[in-house]
């Protein structure tokens, strides 16, 4: 296994060579201008993908070969390939944005990258550059230009992801890897208006444990989530909150999504990363947009009993959780086995929706961009 990559931007001019390494095989059965242009007026998460894919396979003895853009397109895998049998993958989610321009912009891809290298490493994947991915998002944009909509607050969705595709049954890492890049034009995450969301803390269930894979990205996390997600939708709720795996005691994450608490003080807390917890972009995001604004910004492990209690006597005026497909998205009521509470009058907090405007505002281009975070792809 090669070294996690380091997080360094890349400049325009070294993110043309990169482009350059993917050689581009167009589709034979593009996609109609006129069912494209269906689709991007009524985009839907996850439901309809571009005509191509990124791709580059490795090998042990080889590393990464094999830059391409192909057509998008089933993967033909044999029934003895080890992911199917030791779910060895791992995978990543931002967005490419249309600003007023015309041009396309993605919002921090470094930390995406470095992310996707960290989470590879623990699922004892092999690292893949900060240059091939970016690289691989951007040949793909590139390629499928004319599936980026230009709606408000809509986006391309980028999914990249890697998987062992060694033909082989036994424990150990696979010897052989696929990385691939596909992408999805999405809406608004809230086409109506943000609307604030109900969560169920779920007690009996729990998402990760101490020293297991909870701060990489990869489906068995997500898979562990979804059983608890149905049991919560079966009480009434929209999502779950999982608690520690060793006491039960302090918050952690939702399904897909980090958690943050506003005081009545002023100050924004949210769950210290202690191993379990994904270390969300979006979340790093919102740490350092708090801290612009003047307020104390704390990281630690918050009692679930403390965030009750809070929201009884008006100490926790504000709860809200945040990833890429939502970017920010408020709790309106947060409950539990032995408590039910609406959160302030049950609509999204002043912070909450200051925070997801100014962050929102960042990704499309009209706000400045005064951390750096965006990076042009074509």
């Amino acid at each position: 296994m090669t070294s996690t990559p380091t997080s360094t931007p890349i400049l325009p001019a070294e993110l043309e060579d990169l482009v350059a390494l993917f050689e581009v095989s167009g589709t034979d059965t593009p996609t109609p201008d006129d069912e494209r242009e269906a689709a991007l007026r009524a985009p839907k998460f996850g439901t309809v993908f571009t005509d191509h894919m990124a791709r580059i396979t490795w090998r042990h003895d080889d590393g990464w070969i094999d830059r391409r853009i192909e057509k998008y397109g089933p993967l033909q895998l044999d029934p003895a390939t080890a992911v199917l049998h030791y779910a060895q993958e791992v995978f990543e989610g931002l967005k490419a944005y249309q600003h007023p321009d015309g041009s396309v912009w993605t919002f921090r891809p470094d930390a995406n990258a470095a992310r996707f290298a960290r989470s590879a490493h623990r699922l004892a994947l092999p690292a893949l550059s900060v240059d091939d991915f970016i690289g691989a998002i951007a040949a793909l944009v590139r390629t499928d230009r004319a599936w980026v909509p230009s709606g408000e607050d809509s986006s391309l969705y980028l999914r990249p992801f890697m998987y062992a595709s060694e033909v082989f049954l036994g424990v150990r890492p696979s010897l052989e890897a696929e990385f691939l890049v596909i992408a999805s034009p999405v809406g608004p995450y809230f086409a109506s208006g943000v609307k604030p969301v109900s969560i169920w803390v779920a007690q009996d269930f729990h998402r990760a444990g101490t020293g297991g894979t909870g701060n990489a990205k990869c489906g068995g996390n997500y898979a562990a989530s979804l059983l608890p997600q149905l049991e919560a939708q079966k009480l009434g709720f929209d999502q779950v909150c999982f608690l520690d795996a060793e006491t039960t005691r302090y918050l952690e994450e939702l399904g897909g999504m980090n958690i943050f608490v506003v005081m009545a003080d002023g100050s924004v807390h949210t769950p210290e990363l202690t191993g379990s917890i994904l270390e969300g972009v979006t979340r790093s995001s919102i740490l350092r947009l708090v801290a612009d604004r003047g307020r104390e910004v704390v990281e630690r492990r918050i009692p679930l009993a403390e965030v009750a209690s809070g929201l009884t006597d008006g100490s926790v005026t504000e709860v809200f959780a945040c990833g890429t497909a939502a970017v920010v998205t408020p709790v309106g009521r947060l409950a539990g086995a032995d408590f039910d509470h609406t959160i302030g009058d049950g609509e999204p907090g002043k912070l909450t929706q200051e925070i997801r405007s100014e962050l929102t505002d960042i990704q499309y281009g009209r706000a400045a961009d005064r951390h750096g975070w965006m990076r042009r792809l074509a």
